[in-house]
């Protein structure tokens, strides 16, 4: 079969012989579907049944990538599909801040994060003809002071629920966050530029994929 040339998103020719028959995200994650539905990418939800559980003493930067990475080979797929896998996790000082549990859970996340910088750090790997290829964005986040009757209203949207670190910030989580130093879709759960860069590593074009 003949190759065809694709530039990536970011410029760069990407020669494949022919594009996946499909795309796959390995993840339940609404934001995530937002994200590649608005650029075009035409996909199917599959979510990974895998233990997120973090290993002891395992850092937030290796954790999410190796749970990303288990996403990927969990699901079942076909060679010639393409999956795409993430996770995404708040750390604070190194401490792991995952979904919490109950709105007091959500509270003392909020209250650790209130008026200090800290780093969002999302995994993805991509899955394609028999390679699995990864890596991990980090982006600093930082949040005004929180006083207590700014995070009871937030905390009464329902929002942290679900949520990485028990906010949103392409929510109401908005009116928290002072500044962000780096991409805001790994904040969000899918960090884009990384994305097109590891299909690129695969001999796929995020751009060939995408319809106008």
């Amino acid at each position: 079969m003949m190759a065809t040339s694709w530039p990536s998103a970011a410029g760069d020719s990407v020669s494949v012989a022919s594009q996946p028959s499909r795309v796959v995200l390995a993840s339940a994650s609404p934001r995530r579907s937002e994200l590649l539905a608005n650029i075009g990418l035409a996909f199917e939800v599959v979510p990974s049944d895998i233990d997120e559980t973090d290993h002891p003493d395992e850092d937030p930067h290796a954790y999410v990538r190796r749970v990303a990475i288990n996403k990927a080979r969990a699901v079942d797929a076909d060679d010639a599909d393409i999956v795409i896998a993430a996770d995404t996790t708040v750390d604070v000082d190194g401490m792991i801040l995952a979904k919490p549990v109950d709105d007091d859970d959500a509270r003392r996340m909020l209250t650790l994060l209130g008026g200090r910088t800290h780093r969002v750090h999302t995994g993805v790997a991509v899955r394609h003809q028999g390679r699995v290829v990864s890596d991990v964005a980090t982006t600093l986040v930082t949040f005004v002071s929180l006083d207590p009757s700014l995070l009871d209203w937030y905390i009464a949207t329902g929002e942290p629920h679900g949520r990485a670190g028990a906010y949103a910030i392409q929510g109401a989580a908005a009116l928290l966050v002072q500044g962000v130093h780096g991409s805001v879709t790994n904040v969000i759960g899918l960090p884009l530029e990384l994305l097109d860069s590891l299909l690129a590593e695969v001999g796929v074009s995020l751009l060939g994929l995408l319809t106008p």
